[in-house]
């Protein structure tokens, strides 16, 4: 019997890629963002390089320049972004990524909504997580709150991120 397609793409995927951290909050410091630094914990237990980490108000402008930045960026394989995912009228990240995005995952928001309805019940559908390719990179963004970015971590993007890369690049 032979290995599925998915497991020799996984197989050939890099060990280490290095990954941009942003956390977006008008509120949140290096102190107290305790998203990003889950986020990051998770990436170095993973063994990926911590590229950079930027900490950003909830201001599309803001956002939009720091992405299109880091896109130039020939060393950098993914970008994950932390909060802004809601529905209240400072949440901007969503309309944000989304414009920039050249090939968008829906499955990456489907499967975090059905992840976090089975921790979380119905309150899922607040989370308007979302990802996809932006000039070569992968973006996926995640709730700020440390649940939120656990689940994400562990059982969506730790296990999946080098696979992705490896198609984003191709």
């Amino acid at each position: 019997m032979s290995t599925p397609i998915h497991q020799q793409h996984e197989q050939s995927a890099p060990v280490a890629i290095s990954v941009a951290v942003i956390t977006v909050s008008d509120t949140r410091t290096l102190a107290d963002d305790t998203g990003g630094q889950t986020v990051i914990d998770h990436l170095l237990a993973a063994g990926h390089l911590l590229h950079s980490r930027h900490i950003i108000k909830d201001e599309p402008q803001t956002m939009r320049e720091l992405l299109l930045n880091l896109a130039q960026e020939l060393d950098l394989r993914a970008i994950l972004l932390t909060g802004g995912t809601g529905i209240s009228s400072r949440d901007q990240t969503y309309e944000t990524v989304t414009a920039l995005l050249d090939k968008p995952l829906p499955g990456y928001g489907e499967l975090f909504r059905q992840l976090s309805y089975a921790e979380i019940g119905p309150a899922a559908i607040l989370s308007r997580a979302t990802g996809g390719v932006m000039r070569g990179k992968i973006v996926l963004t995640m709730p700020g709150s440390p649940n939120g970015v656990k689940l994400a971590m562990e059982k969506i993007i730790v296990p999946q991120l080098p696979h992705l890369a490896r198609e984003a690049g191709r």
